[in-house]
């Protein structure tokens, strides 16, 4: 995600410099040394995310304004609490992890996404910085398409849900998750959040409530399900919504996968010891799975389709139902082609980009803890089209 986060930057000029931050040293000089010409504005480090201290010390040291988090979700709170320390701004795309309910997952809330984060606020306010929270595709792009619905399209919204799905195939691989499968896993198989007015938060089964969604641009019928992500807690903080869900197209055999996944006790994150010739180790079973999985960042030359991301409303207009779904696609021969970075990596990097576009302008402007829907959506997606990435609208 990150050189992804590079490659496109790269291209515009609201910024001064770049700091590319990664535990793997080569790797950050890699993602600078492609940037060619453009490589004088970037600087490669070393640091471990884990660290808030020394990722502290490294904002000072660089005299950085802003902090943007393209690491998995584990690091989120160790990097929110470094740019707090550090006195900076904050951009993520996945937000602080949850904790299911320990004795009734399914039917009670635990700790939701983003919890961590949002009772911190007051402290980031009181700073005056800001860190703006699930700032990728999804979440990011659907919640701004979600504000944007509200501000301009309905006057009264039933219903807002978020809606991806793909056609795309890998050639070599029947299993070949196009995203970080460590977090796959801990979104796919946690209780997914429900939000409805007058209840609040619920969850369900994982999985549940299978639905066939028709997704443009020919990718076609997917079956969607319930998964746990991040809209369903930031959509009902800004908007007034009656329902709020998000939907995963996943298919048959991917959930299929992740079920064994699960039944054999691969999908847990708590090391336990394994034996080997040179003594016992203590290892995470899911770290494992990610380690004899591809990595998604290099299957870009091998896959070929589109990806969909987009938010479903249904409400009223004047007096009259509605129902629309705003839409993005981007097609991986195209990401490839122009940029060299993979279909959904690219199309959940370009995001965060602009939305620091956005801030360096003072077009957008805030402070405290703060989702995409606590900004104009307008200004955001018409940078999505000057950015070469238009977005559609289909009334359903």
């Amino acid at each position: 995600m990150g050189t992804a986060i590079t490659r496109i930057a790269a291209r515009r000029h609201f910024f001064d410099h770049m700091v590319v931050a990664d535990y793997d040293l080569p790797r950050a000089k890699a993602a600078v040394a492609a940037l060619g010409d453009e490589a004088a504005r970037f600087t490669p480090a070393r640091i471990d995310a884990a660290d808030t201290g020394a990722v502290t010390a490294l904002l000072a040291e660089h005299r950085c304004d802003v902090l943007l988090n393209a690491t998995d979700p584990r690091f989120v709170l160790p990097l929110f609490e470094a740019a707090l320390a550090a006195d900076v701004h904050y951009l993520d795309m996945a937000m602080s992890m949850s904790k299911p309910h320990p004795d009734r997952p399914y039917q009670e809330v635990g700790v939701k996404l983003g919890d961590e984060q949002f009772a911190r606020a007051p402290e980031w306010a009181a700073k005056g910085r800001l860190a703006l929270v699930g700032m990728g595709v999804e979440p990011g792009l659907a919640d701004v398409f979600a504000r944007y619905a509200a501000d301009e399209l309905f006057d009264e919204i039933e219903e807002i849900g978020i809606r991806d799905g793909a056609n795309l195939t890998v050639d070599g691989y029947d299993f070949a998750p196009s995203f970080s499968i460590w977090t796959t896993i801990e979104e796919c198989l946690n209780p997914p959040l429900i939000y409805e007015k007058g209840r609040g938060w619920y969850t369900t089964e994982p999985f549940s409530e299978p639905e066939i969604f028709d997704f443009p641009d020919g990718i076609g019928p997917v079956e969607c399900v319930n998964v746990e992500h991040e809209e369903v807690v930031l959509v009902p903080r800004w908007i007034p919504a009656q329902r709020v869900t998000f939907k995963y197209g996943l298919g048959e055999e991917f959930i299929g996968t992740l079920k064994t996944l699960h039944a054999l006790g691969v999908d847990r994150t708590e090391p336990v010891a394994v034996r080997t010739d040179q003594g016992t180790a203590r290892v995470s079973p899911r770290d494992v799975v990610a380690a004899v999985l591809p990595d998604p960042a290099e299957l870009g030359e091998r896959m070929h389709g589109k990806t969909c991301a987009g938010t479903w409303v249904k409400g009223v207009k004047d007096g009259r139902p509605r129902e629309v779904y705003l839409y993005h696609v981007v097609d991986n021969q195209w990401s490839m082609r122009e940029y060299g970075s993979q279909a959904v990596v690219w199309q959940t990097a370009v995001n965060p980009v602009i939305a620091l576009e956005l801030l360096a302008g003072g077009v957008w402007r805030g402070a405290g803890v703060l989702g995409p829907e606590a900004f104009e959506p307008r200004p955001f997606l018409d940078l999505l089209v000057e950015y070469g990435s238009p977005w559609g609208l289909r009334e359903q």
